[in-house]
């Protein structure tokens, strides 16, 4: 019986494999057919600049790792020499982290007071549902008027974004706690409000909480460079500076630097989201 359970293991475990390989197998397909069609447009278009083809932003992306530029590191003061690429992005991660990771501190911390606490929903509901309609992006003029153009009016309007979603996941989370388990806990000793809320409803929340932040992770990387698109440093303003100048190429350069970026954070996330949720 043994030689048996082993034997089916190993072929779930073969079937498992085969169809990972596939799934990769299309999804290189996907990109490929992506390139190609890149490429055709690319050299169907004139002038050529307004749609630069893969082989001009690869050179242009590479390029901005060919130079070096020096970056003021706030607060510290500190000055940085850093290849050009490496440069322009950790200027926008100077505004796009404090402005996550606030954001989505208070955001998170609110939706669970609220969704927790009956009383304080009622209270501020009504004023939620005004504010929540209002997109980050509007709050541009009042980052330049109330923090100027620079780092701390950028990681405003990702602060904004990163509040609303973790505000919600957070207040889902803590609402949909079963019944069952809260009565539970009640029947195992578990009296405090306080105490119900971390034993419980914490752990409960945890993978909506966990799947909020991942999903602003992403989301603040729009809006991040949405909001340096007005003058901010960082990679936003430097695609439309090399925009001004025809350079589409470098634009799609830094396009894509995004994208690397985030997929960084992103696979780096999901890692720990496994690590938190292994229990599950």
């Amino acid at each position: 019986m043994s030689t048996r359970t082993d034997t089916g293991s190993g072929a779930v475990t073969a079937a498992g494999f085969e169809g990972d390989l596939r799934r990769y197998r299309r999804g290189l397909g996907g990109l490929l057919a992506f390139l190609l069609v890149w490429w055709l447009t690319a050299s169907t278009t004139e002038p050529s600049y307004l749609v630069p083809g893969p082989a001009a932003s690869a050179l242009a992306f590479l390029d901005l790792f060919a130079t070096t530029t020096a970056v003021v590191v706030p607060l510290l003061g500190a000055t940085l020499v850093l290849p050009t690429g490496v440069a322009h992005l950790a200027q926008t991660l100077f505004h796009y982290v404090p402005g996550l990771l606030l954001g989505a501190l208070c955001g998170a911390g609110l939706g669970l007071a609220m969704g927790w606490n009956g009383a304080l929903d009622d209270w501020l509901r009504p004023l939620v549902r005004v504010l929540r309609p209002i997109p980050p992006l509007a709050w541009v003029v009042f980052a330049i008027v109330w923090f100027g153009i620079h780092h701390t009016g950028a990681a405003f309007i990702v602060f904004v974004g990163a509040f609303w979603i973790n505000f919600y996941g957070a207040y889902g989370g803590v609402e949909g706690v079963a019944t069952e388990l809260t009565d539970a806990a009640a029947t195992l000793g578990v009296e405090r409000d306080l105490s119900m809320l971390k034993l419980v409803a914490l752990p409960s929340a945890a993978p909506q909480l966990l799947t909020g932040f991942r999903t602003s992770i992403g989301r603040c990387w729009m809006i991040v460079v949405g909001a340096e698109l007005f003058g901010a440093p960082g990679v936003g303003y430097e695609i439309v500076n090399a925009s001004n100048n025809l350079a589409m190429a470098t634009s799609v350069a830094y396009m894509i630097l995004i994208s690397l970026a985030f997929l960084c954070m992103d696979v780096g996330f999901r890692l720990v989201e496994r690590r938190v949720l292994a229990w599950r």
